[in-house]
């Protein structure tokens, strides 16, 4: 393979080419020799609770031995966790994953549609859920294959007094405790007291095991479930651990985990990479509480945190951010979407850290491409293949294609995906016949191996036969200093089949759609400029800050 992994050459000293993929047969053996070698140590933070590697191999075993035992639950079978972060999350991630069975993350923001398709189609057996969102639950729960919902408080595992005032205030002073109705439920404390009196059986869990079905693509049409196994994410633990290599110091690393566990890049970048450094990952409920964020990062020595651009936008504008005590912190990772260069080079300036942007899917566990962690400044690329990782750009007929040209970016690796649960179809359309994974995002490689992204397949726009990728737009109209957010995309156009819309949040109240047509003349191309600009409040995001194009270009005009 040598001659074809040109980004090789371009690795910082002392990362493999290879990784060795036999070290460990599955997540719960990298689990248990965190436990063993960290076990005072602290491995996950909520609302100033903390606790330890220790107590998290207890609490976790004893989940496990309540959902084989008292719910007879088989090896494969699904269980369900529906929560924002809290220290409930990862003690259920690890109670299913060491009982051999598979986790099915679920996103606490469904509505009873999504929640419903995502528990029929993974035949989940039992749901954890919080307490907020267990009406949701309630209204779905008949239609499905669960027979046993565990309820849980935000304030539950956080100690006397201050669990019980948590709760009480969000059930009865903010009113975020929907009424609902449960016959059987129980509380997922119980459950974890439960197993108690239970020993865990010795469960024989193998590399091709699935551990997590990880539904996505809930934005094109029907959610898939895409089937990471052990293997795959252990695969992936160890290609990023090694490429952190020697910035991470084992037993000393905190990161800051804002996105949601259930998201893929958070459970794995940080969940699960750095419980092999016996780290400690600080728990963010509710990160769109900005101020209450910043508040929060003022009080930990953080060494690391990871993000999607929309959160260190916020950060960046939200006061007292550039007040806070960087002086740990070695590294602030991107991913989920682009990384903006105004974004970056704001972010450096006020943390002094290089924002890493890194490169993955929910089909690649996620990381495909880093850039290296000594990073200088800001490059504009995704990164290099990862160590076990290929990559390369395939024209429509499936053609590599040679340095510098535009196609389809594929990677191939032992952490791409087993495939789309129960859809065999589906996973042949994006799984070739070499192996190859593809993206569906146009990409160019350069002469030193690093990949660029140009943008989304679906995402491009097409004016008068000429590609316009929105990304460019968005990058420069972002370099605006009365720009907050800024997203572009392609609306019919009768002369020349589409053309450039972009809607923007405003920093500045002043800014005109006149200014911003002004810099973009300056900026861009004829045929890149916005024909339409339009000013909102806010733009349409996923549930992890990415700005969903699809819901601009499908909105209905407003009236002129």
């Amino acid at each position: 393979m040598g001659s074809e992994r040109p980004w090789l050459a371009n690795y910082p000293k002392g990362i493999p080419a290879e990784i060795d993929l036999e070290k460990y047969p599955s997540i719960v053996s990298v689990l248990n020799e965190a436990c063993r070698d960290y076990r005072a140590n602290p491995a996950f933070a909520n609302f100033g609770k903390v606790i330890t590697y220790a107590e998290v191999d207890r609490l976790s075993t004893q989940f496990a031995n309540y959902l084989l035992h008292e719910l007879k639950l088989k090896k494969g079978d699904r269980v369900a966790l529906m929560m924002p972060n809290v220290l409930q999350y990862p003690i259920a991630i690890f109670g299913v994953l060491r009982a051999g069975l598979t986790v099915v993350n679920t996103n606490p923001m469904y509505t009873a549609r999504e929640l419903k398709h995502q528990l029929v189609d993974s035949g989940a057996s039992a749901i954890v859920v919080l307490e907020n969102f267990a009406h949701v639950v309630a209204d779905v729960v008949a239609e499905t294959q669960v027979k046993q919902v565990l309820v849980t408080g935000v304030g539950d595992m956080l100690g006397f007094p201050k669990g019980a005032l948590v709760n009480f205030v969000l059930r009865h002073v903010k009113k975020q405790v929907p009424e609902y109705d449960l016959p059987g439920a129980i509380r997922f404390g119980d459950a974890v007291a439960m197993g108690a009196k239970h020993q865990l059986p010795d469960i024989d869990i193998r590399g091709h095991d699935i551990a997590f079905l990880q539904y996505t693509g809930g934005t094109t049409g029907v959610a898939k479930g895409a089937m990471l196994t052990h293997r795959n994410l252990v695969a992936n633990m160890q290609q990023s651990s090694v490429w952190l290599g020697s910035n991470a110091k084992p037993g000393h690393e905190v990161i800051i985990t804002a996105l949601p566990l259930y998201h893929i890049f958070a459970l794995t970048a940080n969940c699960l990479v750095f419980m092999k450094f016996g780290g400690l990952n600080h728990l963010i409920t509710n990160p769109r509480d900005m101020k209450g964020f910043v508040a929060e990062l003022s009080k930990i020595p953080f060494t690391a945190i990871t993000g999607v651009n929309t959160l260190f936008n916020g950060l960046l504008n939200t006061p007292g951010f550039d007040k806070i005590d960087f002086s740990n912190m070695h590294l602030s990772l991107g991913g989920g979407m682009a990384v903006q260069r105004a974004v970056a080079e704001r972010w450096k300036k006020v943390t002094g850290i290089t924002l890493v942007e890194a490169y993955g899917l929910t089909e690649t566990s996620p990381a495909a491409c880093m850039n290296p962690m000594d990073l200088e400044d800001f490059n504009g690329a995704i990164g290099l293949p990862i160590p076990s990782t290929d990559a390369c750009v395939k024209d429509d007929a499936g053609k590599q294609l040679p340095v510098g040209e535009v196609g389809e970016l594929c990677i191939r690796g032992p952490q791409v995906m087993a495939g789309y649960w129960q859809r065999p179809e589906e996973t042949a359309k994006v799984i070739d016949a070499e192996g190859w994974l593809h993206t569906g995002d146009m990409a160019k490689m350069d002469a030193g191996g690093f990949f660029y992204i140009v943008d989304r397949k679906k995402d491009m726009i097409l004016v008068s036969g000429f590609n316009v990728y929105p990304n460019e737009v968005e990058d420069v109209i972002a370099l605006m200093p009365g720009v907050l957010e800024v997203a572009a995309v392609g609306v019919p156009d009768d002369k020349s089949g589409e053309a450039v819309k972009v809607v923007i949040v405003r920093k500045d109240p002043a800014l005109t759609a006149d200014q911003v047509r002004a810099f973009c003349k300056e900026n861009l191309t004829g045929y890149k400029q916005p024909r339409l600009v339009e000013f909102r409040t806010e733009l349409p995001k996923s549930n992890v800050g990415k700005i969903l194009r699809r819901e601009l270009r499908d909105a209905p005009k407003p009236a002129a």
